[in-house]
């Protein structure tokens, strides 16, 4: 409203007040305060008003495509991984998650903003459906059928490596004198592999390294820089000078490579790859844990070509031959498979076939496989025990050994009793094979039988004490029988008491029927006979505690049959049923054969003859200067 017509209600206001100075005093306020009310009524004010912000107690879903969390697919070819970055599972739990608003307001503001981007060069990424089988076994004990295979092998793990980037790779040989024929085998195989690689030519060259190491007490770097010129390789291996300190520190060696030429994977960004070749375990795996640390900080894959260790024994074969022609098989250290021994050292009674004792377990040595896995590595297979009994690699990979650390290992056996018992009773029998004792008694007279049983009797009470010891170390775990879920502890522990209990049994009954004969010596039947034989049978003439131990044996081995079909286990239990668990007697004729010594009066049997002879060809052996493999 103007100023103007506002004078004018005014002035109207007064003129009304003038002539109604006679009205009452009431009616004047009435009057004057309308007016007022109208004068306020008619002012407009203008004002901006905000709607009001409701708050509701639903989430609205954000965008799918910019905040749904993905799959991530882990690409295992090569060493493709970044060093010191944590993977993506670690790095999502360790961020606080993105404010919608303020990525909205950053948007905005970077519409028009521009950055420049640095060019890097790209790295060319593998087909994965081109070695879809090196990814499935990775970290895995593969056979290859030898060391031609096992070279193939590795040209493919190379092949898979440079397709990602540029490769140094690291052989690491044995230089122990056992391993001799492998690394001329490999160094004439050299410019065939190299030649697949299709790095021969000279402008291919640059993207393959390589170096060549030996080690055996001490770690000699036989390529000071890692070359392209594949005579140089083939040259440096040939000439490896031997070891013949016996001692092989094979994880010192990795780590002594690891730490010279780590620069090439955080500066030249190279895939490295050091593939390890040799036939024994190792001496310095007390270092395990930090040189697995250190490679896989790097990014460093370890591969090894070696042999499979022997079925739950530390020492191995190995074949030696003499300037003199003779050959003779001298002990390696080869395993276990497993960070302890798992299986009872134990002999069965009477003959069994040679290939027993010289058992694969169809992997490698504990240390080396868990260095091989835990770097994404390979153990490939090249030999296995000469003469020795070999199992399906498909059914042995659900009986994988146990790959943790020690430090978890030894908690799993405190976990359960039967894992526990079962190591416990294979150290006690660890230290000195069990020897069988004397089957055949001479007999001419009572009172020679006699002095030949009672001598008989005396290694079987040392062999009966011991058996119920490691018995009574072995029933401590069978309530937590049950609680084992792995095949390859079940089938240890029930082998183990099995057979614990087959043998306690035959010498129960051995003790027996020896002493029966000694009270009351048999007479023979046959014209001529002068020895009595034990020979096994079916029936068990000692008492009823005895009858159910053997029982509760057949149950055992039994079961492990069953249930553990094509394995190592399962081959020895059917061994140890293979041959009753009683005993009988069974008359026969001793040749006497004559031989005057210098006295001219001793006689010998047989037996003694060829005992003897035996004893002189290991003491001819023991004049011969072993070798240290």
């Amino acid at each position: 409203m103007s100023s103007h017509a506002v004078n004018q209600v005014v002035a109207h206001a007064s003129r009304h007040i003038a002539s109604a100075r006679e009205m009452p005093a009431w009616l004047v306020s009435l009057v004057v305060h309308a007016a007022l009310l109208l004068l306020l009524g008619s002012m407009v004010r203008v004002s901006i008003v905000e709607p009001e912000q409701s708050i509701s107690s639903a989430i609205e879903d954000l965008p799918s495509a910019e905040y749904q969390f993905r799959d991530v697919t882990v690409q295992d070819l090569g060493s493709d991984s970044d060093v010191n970055l944590l993977t993506a599972s670690k790095r999502t739990a360790t961020q606080v998650a993105p404010d919608p608003q303020k990525k909205t307001e950053r948007r905005l503001e970077e519409r028009n903003l521009t950055v420049a981007v640095p060019q890097t060069d790209l790295v060319e990424k593998p087909n994965e459906n081109e070695f879809a089988d090196v990814v499935d076994s990775v970290g895995e004990t593969v056979h290859t059928g030898g060391v031609a295979g096992a070279i193939d092998r590795l040209t493919l793990e190379i092949a898979a490596s440079l397709k990602q980037r540029k490769t140094l790779v690291v052989w690491l040989f044995d230089a122990s004198l056992s391993l001799k024929s492998r690394r001329k085998k490999i160094a004439d195989r050299f410019a065939n592999v190299y030649r697949q690689l299709g790095v021969i030519s000279k402008d291919r060259q640059r993207y393959l390294k390589t170096a060549v190491v030996s080690y055996g007490r001490e770690t000699r770097i036989l390529t000071p820089k890692p070359v392209d010129d594949v005579s140089t390789l083939v040259e440096a291996v040939r000439n490896i000078k031997p070891d013949v300190s016996g001692t092989e520190n094979v994880f010192t060696a990795v780590d002594t490579v690891t730490r010279k030429w780590k620069t090439y994977r955080t500066k030249m960004r190279r895939n490295i790859m050091v593939i390890i070749v040799t036939d024994e375990r190792g001496d310095d795996d007390a270092g395990l844990e930090e040189v697995i640390t250190r490679a896989r900080r790097y990014g460093i894959r370890v591969y090894c070509v070696g042999n499979a260790a022997p079925f739950g024994r530390v020492k191995g074969k190995y074949r030696w031959k003499y300037a003199d022609g003779t050959e003779e098989d001298l002990d390696v250290d080869q395993g276990p498979e497993s960070i302890l021994p798992e299986r009872i050292r134990l002999a069965f009674w009477g003959p069994a076939p040679p290939e027993l004792k010289r058992l694969t377990s169809g992997f490698g040595p504990y240390a080396l496989t868990r260095l091989c896995a835990e770097t994404g590595g390979i153990f490939l297979v090249a030999a296995e025990p000469p003469g020795g009994l070999r199992f399906d690699p498909t059914v042995m990979k659900a009986y994988h050994p146990d790959y943790r650390p020690k430090r978890l290992y030894q908690k799993s056996l405190t976990t359960n009793r039967a894992r526990s018992a079962l190591v416990q009773a294979a150290v006690l029998t660890a230290v000195d094979e069990i020897r069988m004792p004397q089957m055949t008694f001479p007999a001419e007279t009572d009172n020679v039988l006699r002095r030949a049983a009672t001598e008989a009797q005396k290694p079987m009470a040392v062999l009966g004490a011991r058996l119920r010891t490691i018995y009574g170390v072995l029933q401590t775990g069978e309530n937590d029988r049950a609680k084992l879920t792995s095949p390859r502890w079940r089938a240890g522990y029930d082998l183990a008491i099995g057979r614990v209990l087959a043998t306690l049994v035959r010498a129960y009954g051995y003790n027996t029927i020896l002493a029966e004969m000694k009270s009351s010596p048999r007479s023979f039947k046959k014209k001529g006979s002068n020895a009595w034989r034990l020979i096994p049978s079916r029936k068990i003439t000692t008492g009823p505690s005895v009858k159910k131990y053997a029982k509760q044996a057949s149950l055992y081995l039994n079961r492990v049959i069953d249930e553990h079909p094509g394995t190592p286990w399962a081959r020895l239990a059917e061994q140890e049923l293979s041959q009753p668990l009683g005993w009988d007697w069974r008359e026969l004729t001793i040749a006497r054969q004559q031989r005057r010594g210098s006295d001219g009066k001793r006689l010998l049997l047989a037996e003694d003859k060829k005992k003897k002879r035996e004893m002189k060809r290991k003491a001819a052996a023991r004049k011969r200067r072993r070798p240290k493999l």
